[in-house]
């Protein structure tokens, strides 16, 4: 005798479980957009502005400024023009020359500082440190006029070597940083080389500089970036002198004399943006990481 045993067609899904599933894809819709949502705002509030130069750049004279925000013929001579109309290429090779100099004698004179207030134990040590905050507090403009006799005694206004050469002298904001993550770099590594026999200078260039590069790059970012964007400095010592303007300066200056050709001020802009969003773009995961792995740790 055999037993015939009848198979249970599988049982279909109950109206409150499909309601559920529906619901929860609902619900993990609605915090993807509310986690997202503030960021594509900032995103939208960071790339508006550059849309807007951009496409202003790119219109006839008679549109720009208007109710119209896209261009109604796409005029690619406006850069043209602004290299014909100024001395764009001559504001370019000043500031390259200022940001990129600053930068180097930035990087020689403040990493050994850094590494010997992170490294070496002296009496002062956190005096010194106090000092390093104290300068970073102290706005330039304080001490602008006495500086700026010191440098006219030596005739160097009118010229970007009053801007170029205290970069000799270290700069605050980069020596803390460094500092702040040299200070994470375990002692084993030095005392290590030491064992081996290399010299502070030796283990600063052998160990401790391929550890920091990260962080290296983002204060020469940060120290490249400020000088070309610096406005004040160039015009406190170059105003007087047009063949050493920068960028910065020159702009304002072109601005002033073609304020009604807004699509030339738009295009000169963002000829002057462009370098930077190029740099930073091919920059961006080191400068990143140096950011986030400069600590604050005392």
């Amino acid at each position: 005798m055999t037993t015939t045993l009848a198979t249970r067609p599988p049982a279909a899904a109950s109206p409150a479980r499909r309601t559920d599933t529906r619901g929860g894809r609902v619900r993990r819709t609605l915090y993807w957009i509310a986690t997202h949502a503030l960021a594509v705002a900032l995103s939208l509030m960071f790339i508006g502005p550059l849309v807007f130069v951009a496409l202003t750049a790119l219109m006839t004279d008679d549109q720009a400024l208007t109710g119209e925000l896209w261009p109604d013929s796409w005029n690619w001579g406006n850069f043209a023009e602004v290299f014909a109309r100024s001395h764009l290429l001559g504001w370019l090779g000043n500031t390259f020359m200022y940001a990129g100099l600053g930068t180097l004698f930035m990087l020689l004179s403040s990493v050994p500082v850094a590494y010997a207030m992170a490294r070496f134990r002296f009496r002062g040590r956190k005096l010194a440190f106090l000092a390093v905050i104290t300068m970073m507090m102290l706005p330039p403009q304080v001490i602008a006029v006495p500086v700026y006799l010191i440098w006219a005694r030596f005739e160097l206004t009118g010229t970007l070597w009053p801007l170029i050469l205290p970069m000799l002298l270290g700069d605050a904001f980069s020596i803390f940083l460094l500092r702040q993550f040299l200070i994470t770099i375990p002692r084993e590594y030095t005392e290590a080389a030491r064992v081996d026999g290399c010299s502070d200078f030796r283990t600063l260039v052998r160990v401790i500089l391929p550890m920091a590069r990260p962080a290296i790059a983002a204060v020469a970012l940060f120290q490249f970036f400020y000088c070309w964007n610096d406005y004040y400095g160039p015009l406190l010592y170059a105003q007087i002198n047009e063949e050493n303007w920068t960028l910065s300066l020159g702009l304002a200056s072109f601005r002033a004399l073609h304020s009604v050709q807004w699509n030339l001020t738009m295009a000169a802009t963002l000829l002057v943006m462009a370098p930077v969003i190029i740099v930073f773009f091919f920059a961006q995961r080191v400068f990143i990481e140096g950011v986030t792995l400069t600590g604050v740790k005392g």
